[in-house]
């Protein structure tokens, strides 16, 4: 018995996922990005309570510390709200690529 080219046991693994992100530095952009928001929150009036817990969260002070990439992927909208307020271009831009290749 033959068997056909289209068996499942015949199909190449599915492709790691990551494999599109070969070359990207995500981290770094991550860090990137976490710079402007630093920038931002540095000013007095532009910091507040969840500004202050984002960067504790930062450093792990409530749990696992977690990566750049994972908490801005996981606060973006605040993070482009953040931007968009101050009207920052570049960190938006920045941010929309990050958000394009890396989350």
């Amino acid at each position: 018995m033959s068997q056909s080219s289209s068996c499942a046991c015949r199909q190449p693994a599915a492709p790691d996922r990551y494999v599109s992100f070969k070359d990207i530095d995500c981290d770094g952009n991550a860090r990137r990005i976490m710079d402007c928001i630093a920038r931002h929150i540095a000013i007095p009036e532009r910091n507040n309570a969840f500004w202050e817990y984002f960067m504790k969260k930062r450093e792990g002070g409530t749990g696992p510390k977690p990566d750049d990439l994972f908490l801005i992927h996981c606060n973006i909208n605040q993070v482009r709200e953040l931007f968009e307020t101050w009207d920052d271009q570049q960190a938006l831009e920045w941010l929309m690529q990050l958000e394009e290749e890396c989350c």
